[in-house]
């Protein structure tokens, strides 16, 4: 499976973390078309980093295109295509991260876009580095499978 996870996770350099690794769960996908894994332990050094709860969620999502589409046929006059449909493959990152005291957690989340809630930058850094280290280690690990189901379909 091209889609498929493997764990431990290496984690991708991040200042102040020492050789992160992440050990997933198989979760379940929000999706038929998806895979989900969460974390359920963290390791090497990254202190204060945080493993997958409900309130405070650890997880990555890959998804992918929910109907795969093809190429349409071409004008028969002028051999031009009107549109060429596209198929969305996603990589989602979820992780809770503390913005302030006494405060539930906010989601940080990673997509190609990064949403990291104000304040946490500051009170809860290394939870928005382990999110990213488990992101970049995973699209390491699988960056083959990526281009694969990118071309093939198939998860």
């Amino acid at each position: 499976m091209t889609f498929a996870v493997t764990t431990p996770v290496t984690g991708g350099a991040q200042t102040g973390f020492t050789s992160p690794t992440y050990t997933l769960l198989t979760d379940v996908a929000p999706t038929v078309n998806g895979r989900q894994y969460a974390v359920s332990a963290v390791g090497g050094t990254q202190t204060g980093a945080r493993v997958h709860s409900v309130s405070d969620p650890f997880t990555i999502t890959l998804s992918r295109a929910g109907a795969l589409r093809a190429l349409p046929a071409a004008n028969p006059v002028t051999g031009r295509y009107g549109s060429v449909p596209k198929n969305v493959h996603k990589i989602l990152l979820r992780k809770g991260v503390n913005f302030a005291a006494s405060q539930a957690p906010e989601v940080f989340l990673a997509r190609v876009e990064l949403e990291v809630p104000a304040g946490s930058d500051s009170y809860d850094p290394a939870n928005i580095r382990a999110g990213l280290s488990l992101l970049i280690g995973a699209l390491s690990q699988i960056s083959a499978g990526i281009g694969d189901t990118a071309v093939t379909g198939v998860p």
